[in-house]
């Protein structure tokens, strides 16, 4: 199993031992979650902020927009160094359009789905995807307990990637634990993200290589 800690749940006042952390942990990836307070009633951090991140952490950026509008930042993500830029579905008018514009600019492209959002949306567009990321919590904050219908909902994500053919990885976030983890490991998905789990942990270093070990 692939982990990509959220450093949401990171301690700022600390953070360059945080990313040093990361960087010396087993995590595949690093997910940023930018909230711009309209699309999620929240806002994270902004590119000033992820650039800094960006010089320091020696793992790949999955970059995750919960924002409106989410093609303006296409550019400054690709400058980032991301490999990967997440938009929501829900934030895309032209999702189509977006997915190949962030191929374009050389990133890996990823959709996300709010909890209500059905997997169906993507039928059109799962084979174009390289990553598809299923929220188990409404997207705004950390720390919200796992909506246990994300284990269906993974189920069916997975019948219709491989039904498709799509490559796409399957991610999820929100309520990731190594209980919740290891249902969403049986259900299909490819990807945790996890926040509190890792960062208010005794020992991340554990707790990332735990998550790791599902299967």
């Amino acid at each position: 199993m692939k982990t990509s800690p959220s450093l949401l749940a990171a301690d700022f006042i600390n953070l360059g031992k945080e990313i040093e952390m990361i960087n010396s942990s087993e995590a595949d990836m690093l997910h940023l979650d930018v909230m711009d307070g309209v699309f999620v009633p929240n806002i994270s951090f902004g590119f000033p902020v992820l650039e800094k991140v960006a010089r320091v952490c020696t793992k790949p950026l999955d970059v995750h927009m919960m924002t409106v509008e989410p093609e303006k930042w296409i550019g400054h993500v690709k400058k980032l160094g991301a490999e990967i830029m997440n938009v929501h579905q829900e934030a895309c008018l032209h999702l189509y359009s977006t997915v190949q514009h962030i191929h374009e600019s050389g990133m890996k492209a990823g959709v996300t789905l709010c909890p209500a959002t059905p997997v169906e949306t993507l039928t059109d567009i799962i084979a174009d995807l390289d990553l598809v990321l299923v929220m188990s919590v409404e997207p705004g904050f950390g720390g919200q307990p796992f909506i246990n219908h994300s284990l269906e909902k993974v189920r069916r994500l997975k019948q219709l990637r491989d039904n498709s053919g799509s490559k796409a990885l399957i991610e999820v976030d929100g309520g990731v634990n190594p209980t919740t983890g290891a249902m969403l490991a049986e259900a299909g998905a490819d990807i945790l993200v996890a926040g509190s789990y890792v960062f208010s942990s005794a020992d991340p270093h554990a707790a990332i290589r735990t998550l790791r070990s599902l299967s």
